[in-house]
């Protein structure tokens, strides 16, 4: 929150500075349009890929592997050359324009070409269907609907590229430090506002097929809605941004102003990347970075295991394209309260028991919440009579409760478990910093996210389905959980220890001496 003017009095006071306001607020506003577009394409690629003809949740692991881990490589790469050719405004507006001008004609042309029965190669899927085992029906189906493949991959890559890149990317160009430590918190509260609001929106949207004359596609009406205000908030994103450059940054002589070229004048040196072979060695030698790796992947591999799961059974409640999205409308909402308010539990976590038991909240929260989750689906029908006097079937229940899961592991990844991982990187030198955070990024996120879809690829392949599946992924999933807590043990003790050497360091030769006779002590 801005410290008061002591120069103004009153409210007046509580306000940033008019030259601050003239740069924070275009950038909240595209923050906002950015992550709301960021739900509403989060929850429509999950509802074309899960209710499309002949698919089923089980084709989002094949998804993650084989279309999402290629794409981003080859984005990269095409990336890379067009930063080497253009300047920074102008690869910002071909970047989005490209992803909008997709989103935009995948609602009003794609979708109606499949709805025609063009496009989609249904005819020789069926033929591989009939010819390959019943574990081959998914990876058959992510060809089969490959234009929705195509936009579950640009859907998933506006996270990475739009909000992570350009957004953070523009963002850290153009404020200085001192404003960066004021309003990026509350960049982070926004966040969670604009989940509220677009998952309401995705909510209504998807609820107008009740209104229409019958024989009308509702769900494509609903989508070329969704696809129409991605494309009008693009627009906003791209006036924002235009808005910065021309209006308040060729005024400002601060650090992030335009250059005669044209070109934004880099504030910050990069941090040097490492490649994957660096990054082995360098976890190989860290038992404190192995650790924290570790916690990487196991989250990855652990929320991976359970919303696929909880995904199939969203399916069997809710077939209909507009059914499914609606709820997943409510789904994002809920997400972003609960957030909200799991941000304020977070900060009393921190101060009154410290990065230890903050680190265990979250594999604790998973567990218990994908204990109950699992019981239900291999023992749901018992308790059939049961809930059959609340109007509640075995089905709807496992689909509640799996939902309360994500929202619940969701809200504590993003209030404690990324907290705890970037301050766990606070004790550390400056070389071991830039080594270990590259380590992990290499190597542990894109580990945990492919493992567990590598995980539950292995397991279609052996039995069929998912469904089949239950009973082993629940017990991985505690594997998975415990190895996870076990190395949130370990990292604790160490970084406890890495604080009060820093802490020592940084004091006076009688504070080290009493921190080491601590040690020692233990």
């Amino acid at each position: 929150v801005p410290e008061p003017d002591p120069q103004r009095s009153g409210w007046r006071a509580r306000l940033p500075p008019a030259n601050e306001l003239r740069k924070i607020v275009p950038l909240a506003i595209m923050f906002f349009c950015i992550l709301f577009n960021y739900t509403i394409l989060r929850d429509t690629k999950d509802v074309l890929v899960v209710t499309a003809p002949g698919s089923s949740a089980e084709a989002i692991p094949f998804l993650k592997t084989w279309v999402n881990l290629p794409g981003a490589v080859a984005f990269t790469v095409l990336y890379s050359a067009l930063a080497n050719r253009m300047a920074p405004q102008a690869l910002f507006y071909t970047v989005l324009s490209t992803f909008l001008a997709f989103f935009g004609a995948f609602g009003w042309l794609i979708y109606p070409l499949v709805s025609a029965g063009l496009l989609h190669p249904v005819a020789f899927a069926s033929k591989l269907a009939a010819a390959l085992p019943a574990g081959f029906a998914a990876p058959i189906a992510v060809c089969q609907n490959w234009t929705y493949s195509l936009f579950y991959l640009l859907a998933n890559m506006w996270g990475s590229v739009v909000v992570s890149l350009l957004f953070w990317g523009f963002a850290n160009e153009v404020t200085t430090v001192s404003e960066a430590k004021k309003y990026y918190p509350l960049f982070g509260m926004f966040a969670n506002v604009a989940l509220v609001f677009s998952g309401q929106f995705v909510r209504y949207v998807s609820k107008l097929h009740t209104s229409l004359p019958a024989g009308v596609d509702g769900w494509g009406v609903a989508l070329k809605l969704l696809m129409s205000a991605v494309v009008a908030s693009g627009g906003v994103i791209m006036a924002a941004f235009r808005y910065l450059n021309v209006a308040v940054l060729k005024e400002d002589g601060s650090g992030g102003a335009p250059s005669p070229s044209g070109k934004l004048a880099p504030k910050k040196k990069k941090k040097p990347s490492m490649s994957i072979g660096e990054s082995a060695r360098h976890l190989a030698s860290s038992a404190y970075i192995r650790s924290l790796a570790t916690l990487v992947i196991c989250y990855g591999m652990a929320i991976n295991l359970v919303e696929v799961t909880w995904k199939s059974k969203l399916k069997q409640a809710f077939p209909d394209p507009s059914a499914y999205s609606a709820f997943m409308g409510s789904f994002s909402s809920a997400t972003g309260v609960a957030t909200l308010a799991m941000m304020l539990f977070g900060r009393f976590v921190f101060r009154k028991w410290g990065w230890g038991t903050a680190a265990m909240i979250t594999p604790a929260v998973l567990l218990g919440t994908g204990v109950a989750f699992f019981a239900l689906c291999l023992t749901g029908n018992t308790f059939a009579p049961l809930l059959s006097t609340v109007g509640l079937t075995p089905l709807m229940l496992a689909v509640f409760v799996g939902a309360a899961q994500n929202i619940v592991s969701k809200a504590a990844k993003y209030s404690l478990f990324d907290p705890c991982k970037e301050m766990a990187y606070i004790p550390l030198d400056a070389e071991e910093k830039t080594k270990g955070k590259a380590a992990v990024d290499v190597i542990g996120g894109p580990l945990g996210k492919s493992g567990g879809s590598l995980v539950q690829q292995l397991l279609i392949f052996g039995f069929g389905s998912l469904a089949a599946s239950t009973p082993y992924l629940a017990v991985i999933l505690g594997g998975i959980i415990f190895a996870w807590m076990g190395a949130a043990r370990s990292l604790s003790g160490q970084f406890d220890a890495a604080m009060q050497q820093q802490q020592a360091a940084e004091g006076s030769p009688e504070a080290a001496a009493d921190t080491s006779a601590k040690a020692k002590a233990r």
